[in-house]
């Protein structure tokens, strides 16, 4: 483990960092990885991350997500977990994916189109424990939530 990752997921376990960090992370994440053309994101110095762009549900626009993720199979396909820091609704991303799941991720630098499917029954409950073992601050985030928190494995397309 590398060091002080147990003291980042103490911190990110906490309330007053589920309302202060979605303000400021995913904007430096889109800053930082704009400005070194997709070859850097800073939150993925502690847990891989890529970029999701995504249709919006309403609008239909391209919307630019920097997220957390799980990766499987070397970049074969992708876990994100919808736990919004643990507040009560579900990020505005997962109902994009819900709306439209053909969208694409900004991984290592490279632009991959992929295809999310939202995981239930026993897959759900078998990746929900990956995701725990994987960033345990996730059970945090559902004990404070009464939602289930989403879960969706983003497949490579063509």
């Amino acid at each position: 483990m590398p060091p002080g990752l147990r003291l980042v997921q103490k911190v990110s376990s906490t309330r007053a960092f589920a309302k202060v960090a979605p303000h400021f992370i995913p904007a430096m994440d889109r800053t930082v990885h704009r400005l070194t053309r997709g070859k850097v994101l800073l939150s993925a110095r502690m847990l891989p991350g890529v970029i999701l762009t995504a249709r919006g549900a309403k609008s239909g626009l391209a919307r630019r997500t920097p997220l957390a993720c799980m990766p499987e199979e070397d970049g074969k396909s992708w876990v994100l977990v919808g736990s919004n820091f643990g507040r009560p609704g579900h990020p505005a991303w997962t109902a994009n994916l819900l709306a439209n799941p053909d969208a694409e991720v900004s991984w290592r630098g490279a632009d991959v189109p992929v295809r999310a499917r939202l995981l239930s029954g026993a897959e759900r409950a078998e990746v929900w424990e990956e995701a725990l073992r994987f960033w345990p601050p996730y059970a945090a985030y559902q004990a404070r939530v009464e939602r289930e928190i989403r879960l969706f494995r983003l497949e490579r397309r063509g």
